[in-house]
């Protein structure tokens, strides 16, 4: 039987980290020292949180509810958008799984717990995942040389 267990991250975890920035920085780039210290200030707030999904202990997937996403940065306008779904990511051997879904599910639901009752996500690749979670399309916005759809959901 498959065990599939949701852990919230905690700010002490700089092994986890590690591990995602390394996840982050072979799949998108991303400098490891920017999302340690993301995850370090997201882990250290009451409000955001970031989430490891292990399969039979193995780490999986990753993603979090963040306050702010580094798209705001490029395109301030989105700036009146808070609660964001944000660096969701699936190791690639565990990809069409279902995880993903699940994933998205459990931060859905923690953030509701914690009161959130909008939230946002912006998306190249997943737009129609996204879509079958209940999410609807804001806009479609260029970044670059890439297509973004930014999404919402409450």
């Amino acid at each position: 039987m498959t065990e599939i267990k949701f852990h919230i991250l905690k700010q002490e975890e700089e092994n986890r980290f590690q591990l995602l920035a390394n996840w982050y920085y072979a799949h998108w780039q991303m400098p490891r020292e920017k999302t340690i210290e993301k995850l370090k200030k997201v882990t250290s707030s009451r409000q955001q949180f970031h989430v490891l999904m292990t399969v039979d202990n193995i780490p999986i997937a990753t993603g979090g509810l963040h306050d702010h996403v580094s798209l705001q940065d490029k395109v301030p306008r989105l700036n009146e958008y808070k609660d964001w779904l944000a660096l969701v990511y699936t190791i690639p051997e565990e990809r069409g799984k279902g995880y993903g879904a699940q994933l998205c599910n459990f931060i859905m639901v923690r953030a509701k717990e914690k009161g959130v009752e909008k939230m946002y996500l912006f998306t190249e690749k997943a737009e129609s995942l996204y879509m079958r979670l209940g999410w609807t399309m804001l806009e479609k916005l260029f970044e670059g040389e890439r297509e973004l759809t930014v999404m919402t959901i409450g």
